[in-house]
């Protein structure tokens, strides 16, 4: 598959490259916008306000023209907090669209999205002060009236992060149980007539 994999509020850190890296060893071609464009940060106070700065449309539009040049092949956007909310927009917008890959993050799903089929996967922790419970359930129904085919993972006691080895929130058989289900997810969409990577 090719992959739009957008990183968190930290920036484009190690563990975003670490997973890309993963990824591509499954066969899979990804690229991993730098949204923050070479910033990255230690706490989330920082990267919250340099994001602030930054504001929501003009990092979406970054992402946009990252995944420009190859989404006529039909990308699976994917990205870690921030990142998963940018890719699920970009990915309601994309009608070529392949699935969604989202890890600790989701974001608004306007009452006129509309999304026929499109495979979403979400990985989040339990509980998670920043995806609360009220907060997913009225999005995975919003989802699914959008008509995406939706599975939730959930990962008791682990941090926010938590697939990021170099953060507090880490926990290593989450992270590890949660790219064993997402590289089948993603295995899942292959299909035979896929067409070949130029």
């Amino acid at each position: 598959m090719d992959i739009m994999l957008c990183h968190s509020v930290y920036g484009l850190r190690p563990a975003v490259h670490a997973a890309a890296d993963r990824l591509r060893g499954a066969g899979h071609q990804v690229w991993t916008p730098d949204l923050f464009e070479g910033r990255t940060f230690d706490t989330v106070a920082q990267a919250a306000e340099f994001r602030a700065e930054v504001g929501k449309e003009e990092l979406l539009k970054r992402a946009v023209l990252a995944a420009a040049p190859y989404s006529e092949r039909g990308l699976v956007y994917a990205g870690f907090s921030l990142g998963a909310a940018v890719a699920q927009t970009m990915a309601l917008g994309d009608e070529r669209a392949r699935g969604l890959l989202l890890l600790h993050g989701t974001s608004d799903v306007a009452p006129n999205a509309q999304a026929a089929d499109l495979p979403v996967q979400l990985h989040v922790a339990e509980p998670d002060p920043f995806e609360p419970d009220d907060w997913l359930s009225a999005w995975y129904l919003q989802m699914r009236r959008a008509g995406a085919d939706v599975e939730v993972y959930r990962y008791r006691g682990a941090g926010h992060l938590y697939t990021d080895p170099g953060l507090p929130d880490h926990d290593a058989d989450a992270a590890e149980q949660t790219w064993r289900t997402a590289l089948g997810f993603l295995e899942s969409l292959e299909s035979p007539e896929s067409p070949e990577n130029d």
